[in-house]
């Protein structure tokens, strides 16, 4: 972030003491405590959605989370002269989440459940996103893997890391159909269930994982609500979850004791059970290895894509036992 983007500050009604980088943004020490200014690339609409959350988590007291601060006019976004926006948060330094703590990754699923309990929304009138649909993203999802298994059959000359690729392809993409069949089985009967016009709807954090969950001050912080998103509170947990197990192994122990901890905190309904089931069931961190892939350059393939195709595999067996005896029950 330049200088330029600095000015902008004058904008807003603090005192700024000494700015510097973090983050991908500028840290800056105010008369009114720390504070961040980094770009926005959201719209007006989506800044407004996660002032009015951050407000209402804020009121209940339950969670610590930052705030978005207007400017003197009352905006919570600047620009700047080529029209990028900024924005301009509260801040608390601290550190991540450690995710090799279990009490920690215990206290960041509670976190979360409080979160969640502050998370639904009454429309009052005003138009709601459309709630987010797993079956298109596995649909779309699908559609690129077909894509990468027809480029890497017409490939001739191939490296090691897509002949790794090639040849678990096809077990891995037989996974994400079939998981998407069954999902496309329950999509129907749950959008039947969601809330009416007049009922409160429910949203995510979006992108809750343990770089966004700061302990400093002697309390947590929860940040970076960009991605917030109208859909089923199951999608905080399942992100959560993927990220801590695939660091784990997989562990049925950690995997129960995560999901105890947030039931104590808030009940994980049937039918969330069920989403929550397909979520971790749908092959993503493969995906995600196969997209990075395939919209990278392929001259040079880093060898830690390598690493994380072996991870993935390797993983594989006990990513299956754990969803055959957690979710015996779903």
């Amino acid at each position: 972030m330049n200088d330029r983007a600095v000015e902008l500050l004058e904008q807003y009604e603090i005192e700024v003491l000494r700015t510097r980088k973090g983050r991908g943004a500028i840290i800056c020490d105010t008369h009114q405590g720390c504070m961040i200014f980094r770009e926005y690339s959201g719209s007006q609409d989506k800044i407004e959605l996660q002032n009015r959350l951050l407000g209402q988590i804020a009121e209940a007291g339950l969670v610590h989370v930052e705030a978005i601060v207007p400017n003197r006019e009352g905006a919570l976004f600047v620009r700047d002269g080529d029209g990028v926006k900024y924005v301009l948060k509260t801040w608390q330094e601290g550190r991540e989440c450690c995710i090799h703590d279990r009490e920690e990754c215990r206290e960041a699923v509670r976190i979360l459940a409080r979160l969640h309990e502050n998370m639904l929304i009454m429309p009052d009138g005003q138009e709601m996103p459309k709630v987010f649909s797993p079956g298109k993203e596995y649909e779309k999802r699908n559609r690129e893997l077909k894509r990468v298994r027809k480029y890497l059959q017409q490939k001739k000359q191939k490296t090691w890391f897509e002949l790794s690729l090639r040849g678990v392809l096809d077990a891995f993409l037989e996974q994400a159909l079939r998981v998407t069949e069954e999902w496309g089985k329950y999509e129907p009967v749950f959008a039947d269930q969601r809330p009416g016009e007049e009922e409160a709807v429910s949203f995510c954090h979006g992108d809750y994982q343990y770089h966004n969950i700061l302990q400093g001050a002697g309390s947590w912080f929860v940040v970076n609500f960009e991605k917030c998103i109208r859909d089923n509170p199951v999608r905080d947990l399942y992100l959560l979850l993927r990220k801590l197990l695939e660091k784990g192994n997989w562990s049925i122990p950690l995997g129960m004791d995560l999901l105890e901890t947030y039931e104590k905190e808030r009940m994980i309904t049937a039918p969330g059970w069920i989403d929550l089931y397909y979520r971790l069931a749908y092959p993503e961190k493969f995906w995600k290895i196969v997209n990075f892939y395939y919209n990278s350059g392929k001259a040079w393939i880093p060898g830690k894509n390598q690493e994380k195709l072996e991870r993935v595999i390797a993983q594989e067996k006990e990513k299956q036992r754990f969803l055959d005896e957690v979710f015996r029950k779903v």
